[in-house]
């Protein structure tokens, strides 16, 4: 893969055989953050575990002290009195069954969160097949499936966010933007890691964090010493 100037000039600032410090590497991560938009940033932790396996799963949510630093699209699929409460709760998108066609046919997506009671469940799961790729599926153990839109709204739109494991055993998540202070990014990794490591399944033998990097949108890894983080 080619690669710039910048990132060329970027990647020196960071020694990719080192484990830095949390607090090191977020200075490295903000210093390689130098694209002209305001970049995220990203944590990738590699988990010793085996995903395949129904108990070996760690997928979980957590609210970020200080957001992601992004809008969320919310779409709530409700009915009756859940309804009024998920649009006072500040749900960008509130519908049930019409909205279906509207997701499946046209290909509208303009959301970034589903939210349904379980009464509704019915009628998101005919839309496994286009919500699941996307990572768009509610779940009961993100927070998505509740009777307590009010809840799952508010949290949503003041920085939760979900983990779960990709096909490699790895959790990739926002933890903020290139323009937070590194107190901030310090407290959203923080407590992003302070999850996933109580999220550790019973099951889970051996080395748990296996490797730890966070990088910005466009700037190199950083590798985290896992060693102070278990």
């Amino acid at each position: 893969m080619k690669r710039g100037k910048k990132y060329i000039e970027a990647a020196k600032l960071v020694d990719r055989t080192v484990q830095y410090e949390t607090a090191e590497a977020i200075d490295l991560v903000k210093k390689t953050a130098i694209a002209k938009f305001d970049e995220t940033i990203e944590a990738h932790i590699r988990l010793g575990v085996d995903g395949r396996h129904a108990d070996q799963q760690v997928r979980g949510a957590v609210v970020l002290p200080h957001g992601t630093g992004k809008t969320v699209r919310v779409l709530v699929f409700a009915k009756g009195d859940k309804v009024a409460e998920a649009e006072a709760a500040g749900a960008d998108f509130v519908g049930g069954e019409e909205l279906i066609p509207k997701i499946q046919n046209d290909g509208w997506f303009e959301f970034d969160v589903v939210v349904a009671t379980p009464d509704m469940m019915g009628v998101v799961g005919r839309l496994g097949r286009v919500l699941g790729p996307k990572g768009l599926m509610p779940n009961p153990k993100a927070g998505t499936v509740t009777m307590d839109v009010t809840k799952a709204v508010n949290d949503i739109k003041a920085g939760k966010i979900e983990y779960r494991l990709d096909k490699a055993n790895i959790i990739h998540c926002p933890v903020g933007k290139a323009s937070f202070t590194p107190e901030q990014l310090s407290d959203n990794f923080n407590t992003l890691m302070d999850a996933i490591i109580k999220a550790k399944p019973a099951s889970a033998k051996g080395q748990y964090l296996k490797s730890v990097t966070i990088a910005s949108t466009m700037g190199p890894g950083v590798k985290v010493s896992t060693a102070k983080l278990v």
